[in-house]
């Protein structure tokens, strides 16, 4: 609405100065036919030029054609002088409107300024008052200016609207991403807990059915954490808890019969940065369940006066692409290093001198400025987090 609008008002305000020329013309030398045909031919021709021009995508013409549509107002400006004498000058507005929306600014504004100087001067020269002089002169800058300014309102209203229109892309674009990033660091873990589980039942319940029951009691549990991670995903991303989560990822990967050494010692931390670490420890131990065969496993969180640094060391390291680089898509360790750029941390992972794999993060205490607002406003808040 806002684009046509204001396309409409630049049409409306140089239909008013097509009538007031025309009137002009005729209300001082007479309405004769062919004299009425001519001022109504040439005016009609000048504005129409002056409505191409005042569409947005004119700005964009290659500069041989807006000097060629330049030339050709010049030609409808000054030639009718001949025909009508000085009820013609105040056509000079439009076209020092024209220069400065053909040309560059650094030609535009002198070129408009030898316009305007030159609109008084045939009057001068005719004997015409001082007073006349003044008034084409003022008309001149005033019609320059007006059909100018409104113009470039236009182009301004329509490059607002484009704006919007990419805007509202982007964020739907960006709240898919969103959806992408949740569903796969959300519900990775824990199908993969729940296909761990489900394995190690189906081996104990010929031999220890007892903990084959509690160990499918653990799984429901996962079971309806993933089902509420889902309903989670399409309202934002939830607040976790480092500490829990390293708690409960000790207790999955003993259960895959992993030895686990947890060492997480951190003060309170910004909700923010609690959920990335716990969200970047949760898609490490689902790389390792998944992607390696380790008997062993460190995870260490420590904090500082600025920062706060989660380690996660693993051996079994197989021969195949790095854990959670192998998935496209922006999944994985990819997913885990956005999250920490936007709240000016860092992600380091591969396998080191000793063929362990070593993924350390790096995060703020506080997140980065503009990122905390947004993130908080985004999460929801943590409805009792199941316990693998």
């Amino acid at each position: 609405m806002a684009p046509r609008l204001a396309r409409t008002i630049v049409q409306l305000v140089l239909i008013c100065y097509c009538s007031v020329v025309v009137i002009n013309v005729l209300s001082t030398g007479g309405a004769s036919t062919p004299r009425l045909a001519v001022c109504v031919t040439g005016v009609v021709l000048e504005f129409g030029v002056q409505s191409v021009l005042a569409s947005p995508a004119a700005r964009t013409w290659p500069l041989r054609r807006r000097l060629a549509t330049l030339g050709v107002q010049a030609v409808l400006t000054y030639l009718p002088v001949a025909w009508f004498g000085l009820d013609w000058g105040s056509m000079q507005g439009p076209l020092a409107a024209t220069v400065l929306l053909t040309l560059p600014s650094r030609v535009g504004w002198p070129m408009f300024g030898a316009v305007v100087v030159g609109a008084p001067m045939f009057p001068l020269v005719k004997g015409s008052s001082p007073l006349y002089c003044s008034y084409v002169l003022i008309s001149v800058i005033l019609a320059g200016l007006v059909i100018y300014g409104l113009t470039r309102l236009n182009d301004l209203v329509w490059e607002l609207n484009e704006t919007r229109g990419q805007l509202t892309r982007m964020a739907v674009t960006q709240e898919r991403l969103r959806f992408a990033r949740d569903l796969h660091d959300l519900l990775g873990y824990s199908l993969s807990t729940i296909t761990l589980k489900g394995e190690l039942v189906s081996r104990l319940i010929p031999v220890r059915p007892e903990q084959a029951a509690e160990e499918t009691t653990s799984m429901l549990l996962v079971a309806r954490q993933a089902l509420a991670d889902v309903r989670l995903v399409s309202r934002g991303y939830r607040d976790m808890s480092l500490c829990d989560e390293a708690e409960s990822a000790a207790k999955v990967l003993e259960s895959a019969e992993v030895q686990v050494e947890t060492d997480v010692r951190v003060e309170r931390l910004h909700p923010v940065v609690d959920t990335v670490l716990a969200t970047t420890l949760r898609e490490g131990v689902t790389n390792i369940l998944r992607h390696s065969k380790a008997e062993v496993c460190n995870i260490s969180a420590t904090s500082g006066t600025e920062t706060v640094f989660l380690t996660l060391i693993n051996d079994g390291v197989t021969n195949g692409p790095e854990p959670g680089t192998h998935s496209g898509g922006g999944s994985g360790l990819g997913n885990l290093r956005t999250r920490l750029t936007e709240i000016g941390g860092e992600l380091t992972a591969g396998v080191d001198e000793d063929g362990l794999f070593r993924l350390v993060a790096r995060a703020p205490l506080q997140p980065r400025q503009g990122e905390a607002g947004t993130t908080t406003a985004a999460a929801t808040p943590d409805q009792g987090r199941a316990t693998a």
